[in-house]
């Protein structure tokens, strides 16, 4: 028997998605756009869609199509750019890890890469948002790097770089705090990165995450059969010719670099790298080549919808992003946390 058939039968699921994933996927695709195009005429500012229309083919003499250029647009394109990093990372990180509730932002790595760039907020009072990306970027990585050495006893296992993954969450969240109480007169801009939120953004924040999406995720997705092999079990993936360590090493390191990119442009906004890659195996199954694609089209639905009611709920007051998916995130997350310990 050979490594694809047994692991096709281990992630066998009955699904209508499973029958008609082209069709669905699409649906989901186009549901996505139309979202996209109705957020660019959401916010403080009354634009109708026709003004949407005129920025898109590029007439933007009228004021509302300029700002729907200069402010939306920016918006919408790094909703689908964050959305897709963070779900294809948690998707990659549940899939290692073998545990649904397992991601970027449980296991430590958002809350390290907002530790490090809160604190270079701190130390460089009115530093441009696009300086924080290399902070962030070390950050997530130095989190990630101490969640592994200090789950490694001969090889790091799901359940101990889970356990180790929530303790170091903790802490950098217990550092965080700390920063806050250190430096009360200085938190305001440190605050609205730390939550997450898309406003303010430019093309400049676009074009910092947009090589890390291009090149990460379709190099996840050579390796995705890799992740249904060790779903499989270390020991039986060792058996089928699966080089355990070093697969989980380069998985872990393609997640951290895309959830630190993310973090990076858009701070830490939570629960879309657990929800987005949940939604997608309960709808197209367990194969990791169907359910990473689908977990970042969910992605950006979560982004999209997250961003957008920020804007439009109660302008011209702006809601963040990350408060709007903690507000879904943390029942969900309950909800999964009772799921599985039964």
């Amino acid at each position: 028997m050979t490594t694809t058939t047994i692991v096709a039968q281990h992630v066998r699921r009955t699904t209508v998605a499973q029958r008609h994933p082209k069709i669905l996927m699409g649906s989901l695709a186009v549901a996505a756009v139309l979202l996209s195009l109705y957020s660019l005429s959401v916010g403080a500012t009354e634009v109708s869609m026709g003004d949407v229309a005129n920025a898109l083919i590029g007439n933007t003499t009228d004021q509302a199509a300029q700002i729907v250029v200069d402010f939306q647009l920016p918006r919408v394109l790094l909703a689908w750019l964050v959305g897709v990093a963070l779900a294809v990372s948690g998707a990659v990180m549940q899939g290692v890890i073998r545990n649904p509730l397992a991601a970027p932002d449980v296991v430590g790595v958002t809350k390290g890469a907002g530790f490090a760039g809160m604190l270079l907020l701190l130390a460089l009072p009115g530093l441009p948002v696009f300086a924080i990306v290399p902070a962030a970027f070390v950050g997530g990585l130095a989190a990630a790097a101490l969640v592994y050495l200090l789950a490694y006893r001969r090889g790091a296992t799901p359940v101990r770089i889970a356990l180790v993954g929530i303790a170091v969450s903790a802490a950098f969240e217990a550092g965080i705090r700390f920063l806050l109480v250190q430096n009360p007169l200085d938190v305001s801009a440190a605050l609205i990165w730390l939550t997450g939120s898309l406003f303010g953004r430019s093309m400049s924040s676009v074009l910092e995450i947009l090589p890390w999406v291009l090149v990460l995720v379709p190099l996840i997705m050579i390796w995705a059969r890799k992740l249904d092999v060790l779903g499989l079990g270390d020991d039986l993936a060792a058996g089928l010719g699966e080089p355990v360590e070093r697969t989980r090493r380069i998985l872990l390191l393609f997640a951290v670099a895309l959830a630190s990119a993310a973090v990076a442009v858009s701070g830490t906004i939570g629960f879309v790298g657990l929800i987005a890659p949940h939604m997608a195996r309960r709808v197209f199954g367990g194969r990791h080549l169907a359910s990473i694609p689908s977990a970042a089209v969910f992605g950006v639905l979560l982004m999209l919808i997250a961003d957008m009611l920020g804007r439009g709920l109660a302008p011209p007051l702006e809601i963040p992003a990350g408060l709007v998916t903690a507000v879904v995130g943390g029942p969900y997350f309950l909800y999964l946390l009772v799921k599985t310990g039964k």
